[in-house]
């Protein structure tokens, strides 16, 4: 089980939307999994982007079931 369990997603500030916003397609749960992996590995490599990276793996982590 992943370490995100105490987030609570009402506290999290998502980002405005226009109600007249098409949304993207939901991704499917591997390419999920697939992107968490990803910002995992650019938040440990460091580097100008590792914040925003480990910012978003927690934000999705909290989202989705976890691969185990």
């Amino acid at each position: 089980m992943d370490d995100y369990d105490h987030l609570d997603l009402d506290d999290i500030d998502f980002a405005p939307v226009e109600h007249d916003t098409q949304r993207l397609p939901l991704l499917t749960l591997d390419e999920a999994h697939d992107l968490l992996r990803v910002l995992r590995t650019v938040a440990l490599e460091g580097g100008a982007a590792a914040l925003e990276a480990d910012r978003l793996a927690r934000e999705i982590g909290a989202r989705i079931p976890s691969a185990d």
